[in-house]
């Protein structure tokens, strides 16, 4: 039925403003299809193109559509400025009177006026067209949560369909990885699937962990990944439902790990047999990584607390005391190896906050949170190292001066960051929120702006592995990618401190980067069969170069903090509440007790 209220489209398209004032619907009707007929077949065809590409624009945008409406408006404006150009150029021209000056001058006068008169024209029949399409067809805001949950959905889907029960997907041959034969994607993603309301998902993962998941497997199993992604979901899991299910598989792979603290040193080995009881180093060397040996100590300690067995929380932070008082550092910052028969650190000229150091900076400060922050060794240690990295890593690009943490090699820096470093900005600004100097809040968000960039300055909007900086505006850019280093493994750490950033600043332009970098992950990774790829050149819009395999920590970290970034909920998962291990599994924080220990082993 036909609404008083609602503006007649065609009239208004016509430039007759009065017609919408008529009573009678018939007279109106007849009115217009008048006018409509006066048009030349020109004029109707603009009228019902310009129609027609509003209407695909809006499908084409879907879901996003509130996004993109700027995009197709601003479109729809140059091609209605064509058109009415084109149209006025078909226009008959004023007839000749008088001198030829005059004439000149007149022929100006009537097109500007003309120019005028469809501009007038132009503006109306752009304000009444998006008003009365969006009277028909209410545009509801994005639902960034919800576009979370259904990017999770299709990886689940893929995983479900070619991977289930195994390790890794690969999407687009449609099949499996195995690592360690332990389900990891599947075990990585309970507690995302918990946080994220999918109830369903959830409940066939839990009987396959129930039914299939079994540790007493002749195989050999890195010490720390197995730690943050097993026994770390297992426990997360644990707290977050209360189901014994998971705990009781959480005393088993960790007992299952505890051969690889058997080593002259105390330093555990990288490798365990986890059927055999064994372990040993890498077959190329007897040095483990400093990250590793380091990473491991919020699981064990919370293992520790549950079962009340200080077995596992004795063997971590034995390893802890020791590299708190070695010989090697720089300003409290480590080296990368260790030896697992010495207990020194080995290869002492390179300092990093990249692979093989990174956690162990990010476990102290959440050691000394997890222990309701009594262990001021840690804390110690912990601020030292933010120290170090002030003075011998931390520099500015030109021309743009944005703040870039380096790399040390033999006394020489290297303006070259990984993006597994992105995860600074979020713990400085844990630090800062549990009443950590200041300063580091403003390292934080210079930080993080610059990890925005490598995201932004790249043709695809997803970053590399690998950046390296510019100190001389030689080339006028900031950052340059090595062709080895285009690369983009779906990691999560930039939108890990994208969701810190935004829980203690509450600065929207952290959501807004955030869903930029989600919508490039639909854009160039999304597998149309199930699933996401990783990709090898971020540089290349119109060939990323998929590689085929979705890492396990895009289910389990990237995904989940990306939905807690758009959460309106800040009491989900609070952090006040829980610290996030390395792998972005939460576990408590631990009562306040009188020492660092765990209450029920004090």
């Amino acid at each position: 039925m036909y609404s008083p209220q609602r503006k007649d489209f065609v009239s208004l398209m016509l430039g007759d403003q009065h017609s919408h004032n008529y009573t009678n619907g018939k007279h109106r009707r007849q009115s217009c299809w008048r006018k409509w007929k006066q048009l030349s077949r020109l004029q109707r065809s603009l009228i019902l193109f310009l129609l027609a590409f509003l209407f695909i624009c809006g499908i084409l945008s879907y879901p996003s559509l509130t996004e993109q409406w700027r995009d197709c408006t601003i479109f729809f404006i140059y091609s209605c400025l064509f058109m009415l150009g084109f149209l006025n150029l078909q226009r008959k021209p004023p007839s000749k009177r008088g001198p030829p000056a005059l004439q000149k001058r007149g022929n100006v006068s009537d097109w500007y006026l003309s120019v005028q008169d469809y501009m007038s024209k132009f503006s109306l029949c752009l304000r009444s067209t998006v008003n009365y399409l969006l009277y028909l067809f209410p545009v509801k805001a994005v639902d960034r949560v919800e576009a979370v949950r259904e990017a999770f959905r299709h990886a689940w889907k893929g995983y479900k369909a070619f991977a289930w029960g195994h390790d890794e997907l690969k999407p687009i041959s449609k099949t499996h990885g195995e690592w360690f034969g332990l389900g990891l994607t599947l075990i990585d993603a309970l507690d995302t699937m918990w946080i994220l309301g999918l109830k369903d998902e959830f409940a066939e993962a839990k009987k396959w962990v129930e039914t299939e998941l079994s540790f007493s497997k002749n195989v050999d199993v890195n010490l720390f990944e197995s730690t943050i992604r097993v026994l770390g979901g297992l426990l997360s899991t644990y707290h977050l439902t209360g189901d014994t299910l998971f705990l009781d598989k959480a005393k088993d792979i960790g007992s299952r790990l505890m051969p690889a603290f058997k080593t002259p040193s105390k330093i555990p080995y990288s490798d365990v047999n986890i059927g055999k009881g064994t372990a040993h180093p890498p077959r190329w060397t007897t040095d483990s990584t400093v990250a590793e040996v380091t990473s491991i100590q919020l699981e064990f300690r919370e293992l520790s607390r549950l079962t009340k067995d200080p077995q596992y929380q004795n063997a971590v932070e034995e390893v802890t005391r020791h590299v708190h008082r070695l010989e090697g550092k720089r300003d409290g910052l480590v080296p990368m190896f260790i030896n697992t028969n010495s207990g020194k650190f080995t290869r002492r000229g390179a300092f990093t906050l990249g692979a093989r150091a990174d956690s162990y900076y990010e476990y102290l400060l959440k050691q000394w949170l997890q222990g309701g922050k009594k262990e001021t060794e840690l804390l110690e240690d912990y601020l030292q190292a933010i120290e170090g990295v002030r003075k011998n890593l931390l520099r500015q690009t030109s021309p743009s001066k944005l703040t870039f943490v380096g790399e040390l090699s033999n006394g020489r820096l290297n303006p070259k960051m990984d993006h597994l470093v992105c995860f600074l900005p979020g713990t400085l600004a844990l630090g800062a929120h549990n009443g950590l100097p200041a300063d580091h809040m403003e390292l934080a968000l210079q930080l993080m702006e610059t990890c925005h960039q490598m995201y932004a300055q790249m043709e695809t909007g997803l970053s590399p592995e690998i950046a390296h900086f510019n100190l001389q505006s030689n080339n006028g850019r900031d950052i340059d990618v090595k062709p080895a280093d285009r690369h983009n493994l779906l990691r999560p750490e930039t939108v890990e401190s994208l969701f810190y950033m935004y829980r203690f600043t509450n600065d929207s332009k952290y959501r807004d980067w955030g869903w930029d970098i989600l919508q490039n992950f639909n854009k160039y990774t999304r597998v149309p069969s199930g699933g996401y790829t990783s990709i090898g050149n971020v540089r290349d819009p119109l060939n990323p170069a998929p590689r085929d395999k979705m890492e396990s920590f895009f289910l389990g970290e990237t995904l989940k903090y990306l939905f807690l970034l758009f959460s309106d909920d800040n009491e989900l998962i609070s952090l006040d509440k829980y610290v996030f291990n390395t792998e972005a599994h939460p576990l408590p924080i631990w009562p306040s007790t009188s020492s660092g220990r765990s209450p029920e082993l004090s």
